[in-house]
């Protein structure tokens, strides 16, 4: 071989050597690109895949998912890696899938569209979503408007998402379902804002529960049911008839169009209870009912669902008085009450508890009538009389002024105390104002009575002087216990005798009787009158106006009559 052929030979080796490594640099440039090639062959494993470089491929079968892919198919691949250690270039149809995905979910993204996806896994922090191939974070506070609690239902599901944030250099996507509940919200809710009226019926969700009420979702909006609203009879609280996510029908009360606050309703679809009540619970009728609540003024009996009546305190017991209604019934009990008075228009019922059993003050004037004779243990002593525990439970009162004829009242019931086992007479039982009035004096009869008997108005009667005063003297009337008493203008005829100093205490004085009292068991006397009363005796029996006898003449044969009389 001559020199020159050894140097084109020589030239010609590296042209080739160039060449090679020039299309191995092209062939390694394809590498993490997408390219479309030919399906020339399958393996139990793998599809060969012909992309048009040096050597073929294998992508496994599996990443071709369910569809099944044959001999002569065109499919797009990613370029993964150039050469294995078996000399085939490593490709993908996953990745390949991925990278289409991206350029959409980039061109959606910059134009703000929504893409759609399925959540197929959970990871720290949230949920991983597919996105045609490519894979997505989705934030736990994303998912929905409202936490949820499970998010099985909502896993492997197709459902639209926002794309909140790209990062293609990380391979970053973050996307947001809330979002699009949002917008979706705000859409239903001007719609129905929109159409919203007065009457209107609505099913809606129960998002949330309070101590007042219930919050219905109506669909992108928002109302108050309120827990007078959720049905006819008495709910303590909104719990007892609703659950969070339960779907209820609802009306709209009110709705105020400028604020936008929805007021909505359950129990107005229903029949109002109180329709006819009056003709259901006639008033005097008794019906059974269940104790639903109980106040320190009474307790509420429910009669039907939705019907409610008051029993006051002052209602449910005959006897006890001043306790709280606790302590006669119990929430849930079953009790019978009769019907006192009906307002429709107000709906309100007023029972009674004590009118279903029998009155103890009835039984007792049954038993004891006015007059009668009864025995009792001191219950209570106050300022204004005794009170004497009587049968059934009730007690009677002795009145200061009934204790004792002769003695103050006041000084009498000090001699009394608690437990004291006294006799007394009913004076007067008064059933409707639960009142029985007795007296301790009535027992024995009334002195006063006893010596009045035979003294009447005008009667003169000898007195004796039990004690002086100023304004007149106090006497003893005959020989009685009577008390009587002389003013000082009724001491005598003449002003200058009318001096109360002139009498001493067991004098003896004739009077006239001028009034007698019962109630101050006195009887009041007047010395004048009787002078006046003898003078005008005398005149009609002793003189005339004609005879021409003097006033001293005809007293002083007066005088001489009555001494001659006297003897």
């Amino acid at each position: 071989m001559t020199t020159a052929e050894e140097a084109q030979f020589s030239t010609g080796e590296d042209f080739a050597a160039l060449l090679a490594e020039t299309l191995g640099s092209e062939d390694e440039g394809f590498v993490g690109r997408v390219m479309t090639g030919s399906v020339v062959k399958k393996t139990d494993d793998d599809a060969i895949v012909d992309v048009g470089l040096k050597s073929e491929g294998r992508v496994p079968l599996k990443e071709f998912g369910a569809g099944e892919v044959n001999i002569g198919d065109t499919v797009d691949v990613y370029v993964d890696r150039y050469e294995n250690k078996d000399g085939l270039i490593v490709l993908s149809r996953e990745k390949a899938r991925r990278e289409e995905a991206w350029v959409e979910l980039e061109k959606q993204f910059s134009e703000g569209k929504r893409v759609d996806g399925t959540i197929f896994g959970r990871v720290k922090g949230g949920f991983t979503v597919d996105l045609s191939g490519a894979v997505a974070f989705l934030p736990g506070s994303q998912v929905d408007i409202r936490p949820v609690r499970d998010v099985t239902p909502l896993m492997n599901n197709p459902q639209p998402f926002q794309i909140l944030k790209m990062d293609r250099s990380r391979g970053n996507i973050v996307v947001s379902r809330r979002a699009v509940l949002e917008e979706t919200r705000a859409e239903q809710r001007a719609e129905l804002i929109q159409n919203l009226q007065e009457g209107q019926i609505l099913d809606g969700v129960v998002k949330n529960i309070t101590d007042y009420g219930a919050f219905v979702d109506l669909g992108g909006v928002d109302g108050l049911l309120h827990v007078t609203d959720i049905a006819w009879k008495r709910i303590n609280h909104p719990s007892e008839a609703l659950q969070i996510g339960q779907t209820v029908k609802v009306q709209v009360i009110r709705f105020n169009s400028e604020t936008q606050r929805i007021s909505l309703g359950m129990k107005q679809l229903e029949a109002d209870p109180w329709e006819g009540v009056e003709a259901k619970y006639p008033v005097g009728s008794k019906f059974e009912g269940r104790v639903t609540n109980i106040t320190d003024y009474g307790a509420f009996v429910e009669l039907e669902a939705g019907v409610e009546g008051l029993v006051h305190v002052s209602e449910m017991s005959w006897t006890k008085k001043n306790i709280h209604p606790g302590k006669i019934v119990s929430t849930s009990q079953e009790v019978e009450v009769m019907v006192l008075d009906v307002d429709a228009q107000k709906r309100r019922i007023s029972l009674g508890l004590k009118q279903c059993t029998s009155n103890p003050w009835d039984a007792f004037l049954a038993a004891h009538p006015v007059e009668s004779e009864i025995e009792g243990e001191v219950k209570n002593i106050t300022e204004f009389g005794l009170f004497i525990g009587l049968m059934g439970g009730i007690d009677g009162m002795a009145h200061l002024s009934d204790l004792s004829w002769d003695r103050a009242g006041e000084e009498v019931i000090k001699e009394y105390k608690k437990g004291d086992i006294v006799k007394a007479k009913v004076l007067d039982v008064d059933v409707e104002k639960e009142r029985i009035s007795l007296g301790i004096k009535q027992l024995s009869g009334d002195p006063f009575k006893d010596a009045v008997v035979g003294i009447k108005r005008g009667d003169a009667v000898t007195c004796e002087v039990t004690e002086v005063n100023d304004g007149g003297i106090e006497v003893s009337v005959g020989d009685t216990e009577l008390k009587g008493f002389i003013r000082k203008a009724e001491l005598a005829r003449e002003r200058s005798e009318q001096r109360p100093e002139r009498f001493a205490v067991g004098e003896k004085v004739d009077a006239r009787v001028t009034a007698i009292d019962s109630k101050t068991r006195k009887v009041s006397l007047s010395v004048k009158a009787l002078e006046v009363a003898d003078e005008k005796k005398a005149m009609a029996d002793y003189g005339s106006a004609d005879s021409g006898a003097s006033l001293g003449d005809i007293l002083g044969e007066a005088l001489r009559k009555k001494q001659e009389g006297g003897e």
